[in-house]
């Protein structure tokens, strides 16, 4: 048996009153496990509880009926993680199955609304068997990840968790250096994972079992910090000299960003800042000035290439909860204001993320509202928009 600490604290149906008073731990996390039969979704379970909380099955058929909801405390980080673990029937089984496949996805997705709906899910992890291949697999691999991606529209993070790797011969996280590109491929994008073993039987494995928990483990707390536990994420974009810098010394009340007094960029790559006001914690990431002109066609897409790596990786980690679009006031709508703009809200965000329009150099504007009245119809006619932002001055 792996050493734990906390212990195994119960398993209740989802409408336990004990599993609701959980929900309201300062240190808690929810975790929806979902996967096709025979991926090892109780074993798992298992093997974070220490315990064989969860029955299994050693053949292909279903053990899970229903939704089951299971209680642990993890130790991570020299503190005690309560995680509230929700086991779901097994996809894709036959029409014999202990879950038939069409009623498991339904389920699903009615559980993922509900959890959603009331805020109980920091983590999704998706259950596979590593040594099963073949085009089937690969098919439902594929669509249950679509699935579940459809339903929390990016505001959930998705990790995948991959079983029964005891026979691998290198390690175990060979698998993912030989899959990674082929996920890549098949449009899947985790937040993380975790290449494991749940075997318990095996002393010989004890080794790799450790390995296993702790990978897991640390999956969690990881997603759960970035997902509402951490810091909210912006991502602040503009032409060179638009002053974007400028508004995060603004925003940190302090010098943190370097600066430049010209049209010259001051921002080579993207940069990140730890920014605390308001009572809350915000990492903003200053990115570098998209022209072409200045940059040249090859520094140019470079640059984009950067900036979607950039918002790739955040996706991954949970989400953009900001776009900060920054404009210096004065000069005309230009075209690389115009592709700025397409580039991140529309392109690589998808719409999906709020955006704020940020009008720098206002510092003669007697009022700094009456510079946006008189300039507010030419924006919205030309970015296609409704912009119901605010001027903000930032001082030179």
């Amino acid at each position: 048996m792996m050493p734990r600490s906390g212990s195994f604290t119960g398993t209740t149906s989802a409408s336990s009153n004990d599993a609701e008073e959980v929900s309201f731990c300062t240190e808690n996390c929810s975790v929806i496990i979902f996967g096709e039969t025979g991926a090892g979704k109780s074993s798992l379970i298992n093997l974070i509880a220490g315990t064989e909380a969860a029955p299994t099955s050693p053949d292909a058929m279903g053990c899970t009926a229903g939704t089951k909801e299971y209680v642990h405390d993890i130790s991570v980080q020299n503190k005690t993680l309560k995680v509230k673990l929700l086991d779901t029937a097994g996809l894709n089984e036959g029409s014999e199955g202990t879950v038939p496949a069409d009623e498991g996805r339904k389920v699903l997705k009615k559980l993922l609304q509900k959890r959603m709906g009331q805020d109980d899910i920091n983590l999704i992890m998706y259950c596979v068997q590593g040594a099963k291949q073949g085009p089937q697999g690969i098919k439902g691999l594929c669509r249950n990840y679509e699935m579940c991606k459809s339903e929390v529209q990016g505001r959930i993070p998705i990790v995948l968790v991959v079983t029964g790797l005891e026979n691998m011969k290198t390690e175990m996280e060979e698998w993912w250096k030989n899959n990674e590109r082929f996920i890549s491929e098949h449009s899947m994008a985790f937040a993380g994972h975790a290449c494991i073993t749940t075997l318990t039987d095996d002393a010989t494995l004890r080794g790799r079992r450790d390995q296993s928990y702790h990978a897991v483990c640390k999956l969690i707390e990881e997603c759960r910090t970035r997902n509402g536990h951490g810091p909210k994420k912006i991502v602040l974009f503009g032409e060179a000299g638009a002053g974007k810098s400028s508004v995060v010394n603004l925003m940190a009340g302090k010098e943190v960003a370097a600066t430049s007094n010209d049209m010259q960029r001051c921002t080579l790559h993207w940069q990140d800042h730890a920014i605390d006001f308001g009572g809350e914690s915000y990492t903003v990431f200053d990115t570098v000035g998209l022209e072409k002109p200045q940059l040249g066609i090859g520094g140019y897409l470079d640059s984009v290439e950067n900036v979607y790596r950039l918002i790739k990786e955040l996706d991954q980690q949970g989400g953009i909860d900001l776009l900060l679009f920054c404009i210096r006031a004065g000069g005309r709508l230009s075209p690389a204001i115009q592709s700025n703009y397409r580039l991140f809200h529309e392109f690589l965000c998808e719409k999906k993320v709020p955006i704020v329009i940020v009008f720098t150099h206002l510092e003669r504007e007697l009022r700094m509202e009456d510079w946006w009245e008189r300039q507010q119809s030419t924006f919205e006619k030309t970015l296609g928009i409704r912009v119901a932002d605010h001027c903000v001055h930032h001082c030179r």
